[in-house]
């Protein structure tokens, strides 16, 4: 009965699925002249997919021994009672940690080298779902402990680890416009996630969420896609787009800026300041001389302020109510 809960089961299965639909999306998006994919972009999207696929299978044994030492030592017993409660328990138990460890790439340089390959295309589509951050497995698993302590077996974490990338992989697309009511109110849907993509200032390090959404309504990460008007259309991709984007350094141009900020700033940097750089946010400096997205939110919000301050009070009326 297990082999049917299996994570590799059900990408073997969900390959062809996801394959039509990528090819259904880049025949629209070519009808449409939409501009959604690109051959190179793309290429590297399957690059990263069959990096991160082989990596996983190395670190199998690894990730199942340790998850299975920590289930050795689960404090509920499910086993012969494995009812609706344990499959809850796993899935959104799973999709809770998911959201912490998708919190923390985007809040430690550290973690957020691995993850940027996510966000270093210019173009979204459901291929880019499949841009995954390379080294990931090497720890991923470690944030999924607790549920292996709540009683979940290893092959069952995965395997709704899996089942909730399913969903967030069909999220990535520019097709499906509308919010969806309701569902947009509880679960991620791919408005949500274009926010999430987005290197616009208000939209940096938003909507973390897999397959729900109310850990970041929760948590204050939630912020909904705006009616785009033309100074402020999406952008996709980095703050600082790449200048490189050769196989190697798509990769690792984050560790690259690392290396340098930690050994080649001032020599007089003591070694407290010198890991700051490697584990603050992305952009944290000593010197100001670069931000983290919430110090440019912060700046973004002071600006709005002071122009909204500046209008005549007629106008000013008027921008509050359309806020």
């Amino acid at each position: 009965m297990n082999n049917i809960f299996n994570q590799d089961v059900l990408y073997y299965w969900s390959a062809p699925f996801f394959i039509s639909v990528i090819l259904l999306e880049m025949f629209f998006s070519y009808r449409a002249k939409a501009k959604n994919y690109d051959f190179k972009d793309t290429s590297t999207n399957v690059y990263f997919a069959l990096l991160n696929f082989g990596l996983d299978l190395l670190m199998k044994v690894t990730s199942f021994a340790i998850m299975g030492f920590c289930y050795q030592y689960r404090i509920i017993d499910w086993e012969g009672n494995m009812s609706w409660v344990y499959w809850l328990l796993a899935f959104i138990g799973q999709d809770f940690l998911y959201y912490i460890h998708h919190y923390v790439d985007h809040h430690s340089r550290f973690f957020w080298a691995v993850h940027v390959t996510h966000h270093n295309s210019e173009y979204y589509n459901i291929s880019t779902g499949f841009r995954s951050p390379v080294l990931q497995p090497l720890f991923r698993y470690m944030f999924f402990l607790p549920l292996a302590f709540l009683g979940v077996m290893p092959l069952h974490i995965m395997f709704a680890y899996a089942m909730n990338q399913n969903y967030g992989t069909l999220c990535h697309t520019n097709f499906i416009k509308s919010k969806l009511g309701w569902w947009g109110y509880f679960f991620v849907t791919p408005s949500h996630h274009r926010v999430h993509h987005a290197s616009n200032t208000k939209y940096l390090d938003k909507n973390m969420g897999m397959v729900l959404i109310i850990w970041d309504r929760i948590f204050g990460t939630f912020q909904a896609e705006e009616d785009e008007v033309e100074y402020e259309k999406l952008k996709y991709g980095l703050t600082k787009p790449l200048e490189n984007k050769g196989p190697i350094n798509v990769i690792f141009h984050e560790w690259k800026e690392i290396f340098k900020d930690f050994f080649q700033r001032k020599k007089s940097l003591p070694l407290g300041t010198r890991l700051k750089y490697v584990f603050m946010p992305p952009g944290w400096s000593h010197d100001g001389s670069t931000k983290t997205s919430k110090e440019l939110q912060e700046e973004l919000k002071s600006e709005s302020k002071e122009e909204l301050e500046i209008l005549p009070k007629e106008l000013r009326v008027q921008e509050i109510k359309v806020e």
